[in-house]
């Protein structure tokens, strides 16, 4: 996380939309002292009065092996990043720097059982498939029978119980108006761009 907390994003409601829109995350952590990263797609959930982040891996990564034992892990989604060159600035003497929209979140990971795994699978591709309406949702019934049971064993479900959830959304807020005019015009129809605009006073 940046260390400024002029960037920082701390409302769940907010940070769990980010989620739900940008599940593809890098998750990190040393079951064996030894860093391991993966990429997984999540489903975030409410649970009782906390939020998980349910996921599954190829029984071949890495991290794979130690999901049953257990250990604290960190992901982070990262939804847009753009460089920022210091000549868009109308102040001089500035250096380059990056803004970026992205959530953390930590805390310890625990196998899900065959029907955790199940349930989760079919969440995942029921979320993922709404973004494509309207085309009609892909469903494992769609599958051969006995083909979806054939293949899961190939895979682990896990669920990281979230003990931190922050976020940073760094977009030059700590510049001043012409400056981030500069950007916004700058990156045109780049999303961190578009992001940034409608922060800025219309004449």
């Amino acid at each position: 996380m940046h260390p400024s907390a002029v960037f920082k994003t701390e409302d769940e409601a907010t940070l769990l939309a980010h989620l739900a829109a940008h599940p593809f995350v890098t998750l990190a952590a040393a079951p064996q002292g030894r860093l391991l990263i993966a990429h997984a797609p999540v489903v975030a959930r409410r649970l009782g009065e906390g939020v998980v982040l349910d996921f599954h891996l190829s029984r071949g990564n890495a991290l794979a092996g130690a999901i049953e034992g257990g250990f604290r892990a960190v992901t982070v989604s990262l939804a847009a990043e753009a460089y920022i060159s210091p000549d868009w600035y109308e102040d001089a003497d500035q250096v380059p720097t990056w803004n970026y929209i992205s959530v953390e979140a930590e805390g310890p990971v625990a196998a899900l059982d065959d029907a955790g795994l199940v349930t989760l699978l079919d969440d995942l591709s029921a979320q993922e498939e709404a973004r494509l309406l309207p085309k009609p949702p892909w469903t494992r019934r769609k599958m051969s029978p006995g083909r979806f049971e054939a293949m899961t064993p190939g895979i682990i479900g896990a669920r990281m119980s979230i003990e931190r959830l922050e976020g940073i959304t760094k977009l030059s807020q700590n510049k001043n108006e012409a400056d981030r005019a500069g950007v916004v015009a700058a990156l045109g129809d780049h999303l961190i761009g578009r992001l940034m605009a409608p922060n800025l006073r219309r004449p």
